[in-house]
């Protein structure tokens, strides 16, 4: 359930026109188009949204959706690369990529399978900063993430899954203090 709708059997395309965006751990780009020109599409997949594609209004809102698209990545500092190809990108600039081109879809929920995957610390942490102002802007995410550096930066609140079930849920603080917790990842309480 989600925002009054029931999403059970919904369709990946009925989904996402309720505000549901997903963010792959592996990212999803178009690696051949440029980067202006991979946001730009991902707003025309909100076809009930604000972006109609319409013959006579496909200028205006082309137009429009550029705009919108240069100012996100600005927002993500890549202005300058807006007319590189994405295949160029190295791994955290395809992600910076792949969640400008979430953003531009304007979600109620943002969806994040390991946002960090793979990343140095320096991608990382700059990979956090967005994710703040993106809390900010009062979209709501949930992440999955194994980096808890990643996770204790950005939670308010969590749940911990251990052999696929929930061994904990609550705010940071709780989460660092649950026995529970430090005996699934730490060896236990002694190692913590």
């Amino acid at each position: 359930m989600f925002d009054g709708q029931m999403m059970t059997g919904k369709q990946p395309h009925q989904i996402n026109q309720a505000g549901i965006v997903r963010v792959f751990q592996t990212p999803e780009i178009f690696q051949d188009l440029t980067i202006l020109q991979n946001v730009m599409i991902s707003a025309f997949s909100k076809r009930d949204g604000e972006y109609r594609f319409n013959a006579f209004t496909s200028m205006l809102s082309e137009k429009k959706v550029q705009q919108e698209a240069e100012s996100i990545l600005e927002d993500l500092n890549m202005e300058s690369m807006l007319h590189n190809h994405a295949k160029s990108l190295s791994r955290g600039d395809k992600r910076r990529l792949e969640l400008a081109m979430s953003l531009i879809q304007k979600p109620k929920l943002l969806l994040l399978d390991e946002p960090t995957a793979g990343m140095s610390r320096i991608d990382t942490n700059r990979t956090i900063e967005l994710l703040s102002k993106i809390k900010q802007k009062g979209i709501t995410k949930v992440i999955i993430e194994h980096d808890m550096h990643v996770v204790f930066s950005l939670a308010d609140r969590i749940s911990v899954l251990a052999q696929g079930h929930v061994i904990a849920t609550g705010l940071p603080d709780e989460i660092r203090k649950s026995p529970k917790v430090k005996e699934a990842y730490l060896g236990g309480e002694s190692h913590a």
